[in-house]
């Protein structure tokens, strides 16, 4: 099932002819949903903007009004993935729980958006490399700052609650680890989803991260 776009698309460089910012917004997510259906189902090159705007219910004159080619489109995908993932880790942090709780709901939370988001996230990494350079580093810009939010999370938890005291190296091992696990579901769910719920897989790979955060690995004496 894909998710529905909630996630802010006025992206920075994308031209549109529109002086609404909320009527680009809406258009945008539009298209954006559209196009993923259509480049899993064609591929990226077979995807022609014509079929894009048929698919999103535009005349093409309206869909130019709105972006400018299909790479502005793909790099909308990139931008509604990262915009929906940030969005749901905050929000997961602003509860009122600490400490353990809060943590297992930030990674629930994350896996979560990542299974809702499956066919968006595949896209965006078999896809990326067709943006424009500008726009592949600002892909991995956002990309980081995602892992950063985990990071970010974890050392305000660091000695909060039940959680224990944290140096940054840890944290951010940890983060990046909660980071590859959401994909991981995204990538392999074709195989694991056999054997897993997304329920399942969330408990599974909440008592790994736990593990991390509350046995930290000792150093290795040569």
């Amino acid at each position: 099932m894909q998710k529905k776009i909630t996630a802010n698309l006025n992206a920075e460089g994308v031209p549109t002819q529109i002086k609404n910012p909320e009527l680009v917004l809406e258009r945008r997510r539009q298209i954006v949903d559209a196009t993923v259906h259509l480049f899993v189902e064609h591929g990226y090159h077979k995807t022609t903007t014509r079929m894009i705007a048929k698919a999103a219910g535009f005349s093409i004159g309206s869909l130019y009004e709105y972006v400018s080619c299909k790479e502005d489109v793909l790099y909308l995908v990139c931008e509604a993935i990262h915009g929906e993932v940030q969005r749901a880790v905050e929000e997961a942090l602003s509860g009122s729980a600490n400490g353990r709780a809060t943590l297992a709901e930030v990674i629930c939370e994350y896996c979560h958006v990542c299974d809702q988001m499956n066919d968006h996230i595949l896209l965006m990494y078999q896809v990326t490399q067709f943006l424009p350079s500008q726009w592949k580093v600002k892909a991995l810009e956002n990309e980081l700052r995602i892992t950063d939010i985990f990071i970010q999370a974890l050392l305000v938890l660091s000695g909060k609650g039940d959680i224990p005291q944290l140096d940054y190296k840890t944290a951010a091992l940890v983060g990046h680890n909660i980071s590859v696990i959401g994909q991981m579901w995204a990538f392999r769910r074709w195989y694991l989803a056999k054997t897993f719920s997304i329920d399942e897989y969330v408990e599974y790979q909440t008592r790994f991260i736990l593990g991390l955060v509350f046995q930290p690995v000792q150093s290795i004496e040569k």
